[in-house]
């Protein structure tokens, strides 16, 4: 069954003020990704994207496009990240600001 709106606003407005939860959705979102979980971890890494730096940012320090990068990490994408991916070194500088 697909998410509300709601409850996404609901888990992005805690990630963005609450550094513990961030941290977990991350490591869930490895951790999913790890365990060949593939497309939750893309879903719960697009909610810890969207509650911290937003696609926007992490194109501009990428020097992606951010439509590319939103639709790199939806769950049906034929394109996938990788962990060279350049956008990664920018999640841990995300994580480590928080």
């Amino acid at each position: 069954m697909p998410l509300t709106r709601e409850f996404k606003e609901t888990v992005q407005a805690r990630a963005r003020r609450d550094p513990a939860f961030r941290a977990a959705l991350l490591q869930e979102a490895i951790n999913c990704m790890l365990a060949g979980d593939t497309e939750t971890g893309k879903l719960v890494l697009r909610d810890y994207i969207n509650a911290t730096v937003g696609f926007d940012e992490l194109g501009a320090a990428t020097h992606k496009s951010p439509k590319s990068l939103s639709e790199c990490w939806r769950p049906a994408a034929t394109r996938r990240p990788t962990t060279s991916s350049p956008s990664w070194p920018t999640f841990r500088r995300a994580k480590a600001s928080a």
